[in-house]
């Protein structure tokens, strides 16, 4: 493995009744609260009365930024961040899943600087500050509730990037109670579970050698959530599901299985790419482009990588076959698993055809030629993905 240094500064909050922990957690850094939120379920659902009671203990003066997308647009980020500069705001409260946060980590950095938030999106400018900010997770699937990254898409110029401005850019606080996403549908909790096994394989494919711990990391957690994840589909508001799997997908990219190495990354570029165009679900388009990835990489050079997952995630035996024949038998496995649990297969699911292939494969390239540390790929790779992928 290579040399690294690990530093997390969220603190992690979890367990039922968590929230309780709100008021003193906030106060550290002020009264002024902005709170972010989405479309409104969490008003449907009571976690919002609940957030707004425990902010009241604290004599919180509260303002709000709802509407943040699945997909946050840098447009809302603005509107965030003229809240913040407008009011004078000393904190914010990301209440949702991961586009929230991910939506607020870019509000926090735009109210400290006079540069537009796109420029920092793209890496033409670079954060040197932000404002405080901490979470309440009600979905469970990015894993951003413990890591400093963020997913910003601009719908006019259909472009959507990731980036992230560590140390500024990690939650101060993070609570995770498992009951606030029992209201999350079947749907976003597929989503979810595929959101997160993509994370542990993005980190899995590597070349870095000698990774015996954290290859049995990434491995611990896909059988487990491959136990859970198929109860919890068909059990919504069971509480030791929601609770193992909401922990799974913070470990998932909080930066601990991926200490002495660097992961892929090829395939969430290339599903940014299909939803800055398609605007579609960013679980449902990784479970259709991460098998695609994994039978086009794959060559005699790296099939032990895939051989290993194989036999020890999928129970593939290898009795009479070649390790080729192996590898390929666990990437079939891997489709079935998510297709058994409600995740689409291609992406003509989304009506996606085959006129959008050479605008999504030119964005796949809009930051550099190549891509993915696996193995590098370029647009004549995307565009074969895509096509397989149809």
């Amino acid at each position: 493995m290579n040399n690294f240094t690990y530093y997390n500064p969220t603190k992690l909050i979890f367990g039922k009744g968590q929230l309780d922990a709100l008021p003193e957690q906030v106060k550290q850094y002020g009264r002024k609260v902005l709170i972010v939120y989405g479309g409104g379920s969490i008003k449907r659902n009571g976690i919002y009365d609940q957030v707004i009671a425990k902010l009241a203990e604290m004599d919180a003066e509260v303002f709000e930024l709802s509407g943040v997308e699945p997909n946050p647009r840098i447009s809302t980020v603005r509107k965030g961040v003229e809240i913040c500069k407008n009011e004078g705001i000393e904190f914010i409260l990301a209440v949702g899943g991961g586009s929230t946060i991910d939506c607020t980590k870019a509000i926090a950095v735009g109210a400290k600087t006079d540069v537009d938030m796109w420029d920092i999106v793209t890496k033409k400018e670079s954060a040197n500050d932000a404002l405080p900010f901490g979470t309440v997770l009600t979905l469970s699937a990015t894993g951003s509730e413990m890591n400093s990254g963020s997913v910003i898409t601009n719908w006019e110029t259909n472009e959507k990037h990731g980036w992230g401005a560590a140390p500024y850019t990690y939650p101060k606080f993070s609570i995770l109670d498992p009951t606030n996403t029992f209201s999350v549908p079947k749907d976003q909790t597929i989503y979810g579970i595929v959101d997160m096994m993509s994370h542990v394989l993005e980190h899995y494919f590597h070349q870095t050698t000698n990774t015996p711990i954290q290859d049995r990391f990434c491995e611990s957690i896909l059988i487990t959530v491959m136990e859970n994840g198929p109860k919890l589909v068909e059990d919504l508001e069971n509480y030791e599901l929601r609770e193992t799997i909401m922990l799974a997908g913070t470990l998932a990219l909080n930066n601990m299985l991926n200490m002495g190495y660097q992961g892929d990354w090829a395939t969430h570029n290339l599903e940014h790419a299909v939803s800055a165009v398609h605007d579609i679900p960013h679980g449902g388009g990784l479970a259709i482009l991460f098998p695609n990835w994994m039978k086009h990489v794959l060559d005699e050079g790296n099939v032990s990588r895939f051989k290993q997952l194989a036999i020890r995630v999928f129970q593939v035996k290898e009795e009479g076959k070649t390790d080729m024949e192996i590898a390929l038998e666990g990437i079939d496995k891997l489709c079935e698993f998510w297709n058994s649990i409600g995740a689409p297969a291609k992406l003509a699911d989304y009506e996606i055809d085959e006129s959008t292939v050479e605008l999504m494969a030119e964005k796949t390239v809009v930051a550099r030629p190549e891509y993915g540390n696996f193995k590098k790929l370029t647009k004549e790779d995307s565009i074969a993905i895509f096509k397989a992928s149809l």
